[in-house]
């Protein structure tokens, strides 16, 4: 059995930031309809303003600048992570027990889209154990110490099997951001967080888009152009 299916999937992107408790209700009543039959799965491309979301495992020590944005209790799993424009965040709402009920085939599934959504643009990303998930650019210089730099953070939730959330992809936000938080609890200075454009490529989010849809459909099946769920 593969996490791959042929029942067409529901692809939605919103172009405006959608804010993250609107993003949420909406992704509750999505599943909600997985979940009784009466939606059929999404994968929702959008964007949030700027705000640090904490996932179950986040400790308070890590959120080092409480007042820079807002806070928000995702429910997802995962540490704190920091959501803003110019990075595209794929919500993800698949129905694993009509697929594949593996949940470390999922995540690992997830990490592969956005590796191969790298190797589109010619960057190298790598999946790490626990407690480095996510997908990371190797950036030693010759000679130099070793350096990883994250590009991509994965945090997923299931109810009855239905997946919430999913995966952000940084193709150009601000990455000072990131110094409001220890991401994902990971406070190594040999470990930072990168972009696209910060590794030097002239990506935009319609670049990434295009990218992004085709390792999706990949590895989970066709998607077709939908409504987005918050207008």
């Amino acid at each position: 059995m593969s996490l791959y299916s042929e029942t067409p999937i529901e692809w939605a992107v919103s172009d405006a930031p959608v804010p993250y408790p609107d993003a949420m209700a909406a992704m509750d009543e999505r599943v909600a309809g997985i979940i009784d039959g009466s939606a059929p799965e999404l994968i929702w491309f959008l964007q949030h303003p700027p705000l640090y979301t904490a996932g179950t495992s986040a400790r308070a020590e890590d959120l080092l600048d409480a007042n820079r944005f807002p806070v928000f209790e995702a429910g997802r799993g995962g540490q704190f992570t920091y959501h803003g424009p110019g990075q595209r965040i794929a919500y993800v709402m698949l129905d694993l027990s009509r697929r594949q009920r593996d949940v470390r085939k999922f995540v690992q599934s997830l990490e592969q889209v956005v590796i191969d959504t790298l190797a589109a643009f010619n960057v190298k990303g790598e999946r790490r154990d626990h407690p480095r998930i996510g997908v990371w650019v190797d950036r030693q210089v010759s000679g130099g110490p070793p350096h990883e730099d994250k590009i991509s953070a994965l945090g997923i939730r299931l109810k009855k099997w239905v997946s919430f959330h999913g995966l952000s992809l940084n193709v150009d936000p601000d990455l000072s951001h990131f110094g409001g938080i220890t991401p994902c609890g990971v406070s190594d200075p040999q470990f930072g967080v990168t972009s696209l454009v910060d590794l030097g490529l002239p990506v935009s989010l319609a670049d990434a888009d295009i990218a992004l849809k085709a390792a999706f459909e990949e590895h989970f099946g066709p998607l077709f152009q939908a409504q987005s769920p918050h207008q």
